[in-house]
């Protein structure tokens, strides 16, 4: 069984996941938070994401396809965790790449075999390989995932998490140091930091109970641990994130630059709509929504070009219409923060 539904998310609102979830983003723009970490390229994926994970979407534009899928069993499955159980980014499918997955994404295909598409998914992140691995470095990977997603708090060292992987024969330090570009002890360090971020913006404990059960023995040097990673004290993150609250800074500023993105890039014109200071305004989005406003700028500039281009507009006048002295600016600029061309982002998306 499996549970669909589309629906339009409100804006900084925390979606606590608490089945395994496929995540269809149908339409929209700026960025998504997933565990802490934003996300700008969302466009064009099938997102899948595991129990305990959280997700938030930091415009008010936003319409989502989500499915639930209430069979655990099939989540054990080793092929299939590959999709659920994230290394260092989000587990997606690309759907520009997949026809199969776009055929059971359709309104047509859903009602009927939705939870098909979790073995097409699969299958198809083996063929994306974003490792560059075989399927049995893969599981050796994915067993010491595992591992550390049960022992992150009780502080073991590498030594002690490979005496507890079955490596098939594999250095499994080495394979994961190799394929991820991290060792096992930062993954370790990950997972720690991720499961106290948690702790102290969902819940009401106590920085001393938060650092106790993470496997700190002394509140202060969790303190510092945590200041050293995020930048902020635990009472200063707890305050920041807005869990309960959710103060309406983030529609504000997206709404402005929704407005007058095309118009204007200057941080000081948004500072002055904002009665802040550059300086407090900056802060203020890099604590708020964990990016720069430099990068919002750019995010809503580039959608905006997608748009034009998807309708067929010349790169000349949406060149012009943007703000850009010349076309080949537009071009480079485009290309930089996409990843390819105007003329190819046109090409691929009349193709898929």
């Amino acid at each position: 069984m499996q549970k669909v539904e589309k629906f339009s998310p409100e804006i900084n609102k925390v979606y606590f996941i608490e089945r395994h979830t496929l995540i269809h983003i149908l339409s929209g723009k700026g960025s998504i938070q997933v565990d802490f970490k934003n996300y700008f390229d969302w466009q064009e994926k099938a997102i899948f994401l595991e129990k305990g994970q959280y997700i938030k979407f930091l415009s008010d534009d936003f319409t989502i396809r989500r499915i639930e899928f209430s069979n655990d069993n099939k989540f054990y499955d080793k092929d299939v965790r590959v999709l659920f159980k994230h290394l260092i980014s989000l587990g997606y499918i690309d759907l520009l790449e997949c026809e199969d997955c776009n055929t059971f994404l359709s309104e047509s295909a859903l009602t009927d075999n939705s939870a098909d598409i979790i073995d097409v998914s699969s299958k198809q992140w083996y063929w994306q390989n974003p490792f560059k691995a075989n399927k049995e470095e893969y599981q050796v990977i994915f067993d010491t995932k595992e591992i550390i997603d049960k022992e992150f708090s009780n502080h073991l060292t590498g030594n002690d998490l490979v005496n507890l992987i079955n490596d098939r024969g594999y250095n499994a330090q080495a394979l994961i140091k190799n394929k991820i570009g991290l060792s096992v002890k930062n993954l370790m360090s990950s997972k720690r930091l991720q499961e106290s971020r948690k702790q102290v913006a969902f819940t009401d404990k106590s920085i001393q109970e938060v650092s106790y059960e993470l496997g700190f023995k002394d509140d202060a040097y969790f303190n510092r641990v945590f200041k050293n990673s995020t930048g902020q004290t635990p009472k200063q993150f707890r305050d920041n994130f807005d869990f309960r609250n959710r103060d309406l800074f983030s529609q504000n500023i997206m709404e402005l630059l929704q407005k007058y993105h095309t118009q204007e890039r200057a941080l000081e014109f948004y500072a002055n709509k904002m009665n802040l200071s550059i300086k407090a305004l900056s802060n203020k989005v890099q604590t708020k929504m964990n990016t720069s406003l430099g990068q919002l700028i750019r995010l809503e500039l580039i959608h905006t070009a997608k748009l034009m281009l998807i309708e067929d507009e010349s790169v000349a006048s949406i060149s012009r219409r943007l703000g850009f002295e010349e076309s080949n600016h537009f071009t480079r600029f485009f290309k930089h923060y996409s990843g390819t061309t105007p003329t190819d982002f046109k090409l691929k998306k009349y193709n898929s």
